[in-house]
């Protein structure tokens, strides 16, 4: 597994309990084998929305402790006077009951927890998968993912681009790549197009930009895994250093097949500091904890407004990512604000990451941070990443 590379700490009930700020509802830690942690989580039987808020915190933050594999919880309440005795609420992935008597079934609530009796086989020719992933759209998950992925190739990497976003692929558009149309090679399988540096892949490249993609699930799923395993991407004696994926909004189907049948080594949230963003950061967070994807981190953008006297206007709130960051246990690591050119280079296919000192510095920054907490998963010995200022 991915958390291999580092010598662990030795797990224990002290451990974990710090790590989640010693709070009053942590009754108990059990720690099994293997990394696996259950929390005892005490909370109000007739509080379920404020019972299942807590539960998805301690669980992110949990997993992100070193030696952690897998976090389940338990939830036990007091039962009310006069009433029976004290009973534990539903756990995660049973069945739960709504206000009005409408339930959700064990297989409902079980969809997106890969099988935990398979492993995910590893992808020939790819070292690492990253995904990048937003609760709503909107938040500029492909500019960063683009960015990004420029700026590791910038440093003299091999990087991928996926673009899993099928709905709205807008990859081919902001690397002046929209006519491409990827070639097959002897084995029949797509190559790649190269935009500055970067190899990618986009649906887009496959369909009339103008035709609607009216797809049910098992095509989307399709559709992914093609790209991903019927693309020559790299070869074992020279591998991809980092695919980067960016996905469409949301939980839906392609991040269920992405956590299912990938082998995905960590994913980014982005977000802005906007509240309507951040009410659902959480629940990003909460589907990576259940398919057992560690989040390396939020990425903020449209953090403030500059204006030529240097002062900044935060147009879209102000310390929205960092909180949010710190109330899941998760790093915040950057804040990108809004820069004329970042626009100007998604729109013109020539991303600012490489010709503007400014934001260059910016995304540089980042992708240093993303290597280290990539290294810091890694189970294989990682290429040897310099990044010069």
């Amino acid at each position: 597994m991915f958390w291999d590379k580092k010598e662990r700490k030795q797990l224990s009930d002290a451990t974990i309990r710090t790590a989640l700020g010693s709070p009053d509802w942590l009754s108990g830690v059990r720690i099994g084998e293997n990394g696996q942690v259950t929390l005892i989580i005490e909370t109000q039987a007739d509080d379920l929305e404020a019972a299942e808020a807590i539960r998805i915190e301690a669980e992110a933050r949990t997993l992100n402790i070193a030696g952690v594999k897998d976090v389940r919880s338990v939830l036990t309440a007091e039962a009310p006077q006069g009433t029976a005795s004290a009973q534990p609420l539903p756990t995660h992935g049973s069945t739960r009951r709504g206000k009005k008597g409408a339930r959700l079934s064990d297989e409902a609530l079980s969809q997106g927890q890969p099988d935990q009796t398979s492993q995910i086989a590893a992808i020939p020719g790819i070292s690492r998968i990253l995904v990048f992933a937003s609760a709503i759209g909107g938040v500029g998950k492909s500019t960063v993912s683009v960015y990004l992925a420029a700026s590791f190739a910038k440093q003299g990497l091999r990087v991928g681009l996926l673009d899993a976003d099928i709905y709205g692929p807008s990859i081919p558009t902001m690397l002046a790549v929209a006519d491409a149309s990827p070639a097959t090679n002897a084995e029949q399988k797509l190559i790649p197009v190269e935009a500055h540096g970067i190899e990618t892949l986009s649906i887009g490249y496959l369909t009339d930009p103008d035709a609607p993609m009216i797809w049910r699930g098992p095509i989307v799923q399709s559709a992914i895994t093609q790209m991903l395993n019927d693309a020559a991407w790299g070869t074992p004696e020279n591998p991809l250093d980092l695919l980067i994926i960016d996905t469409p909004p949301g939980t839906g189907e392609a991040q269920l097949t992405l956590a299912q049948r990938v082998p995905v080594t960590a994913a980014i949230i982005v977000t802005t500091p906007q509240e309507v963003a951040l009410a659902d950061v959480r629940r990003g967070a909460a589907m990576f904890a259940k398919t057992h994807v560690p989040v390396l981190g939020i990425i903020e953008t449209m953090s403030w407004f500059e204006d030529p006297s240097g002062a900044k206007h935060y147009l879209m709130g102000q310390g929205g990512g960092q909180d949010m960051a710190r109330a899941l246990g998760l790093p915040l690591i950057a804040e990108i604000p809004m820069i004329q050119s970042i626009r100007e280079g998604g729109d013109q296919g020539r991303p600012a990451a490489l010709a503007d000192e400014k934001v260059g510095s910016i995304f540089t920054a980042a992708a240093r941070d993303v290597a280290l907490s990539l290294d810091a998963l890694q189970t294989k010995p990682a290429p040897n990443i310099i990044f010069e200022d």
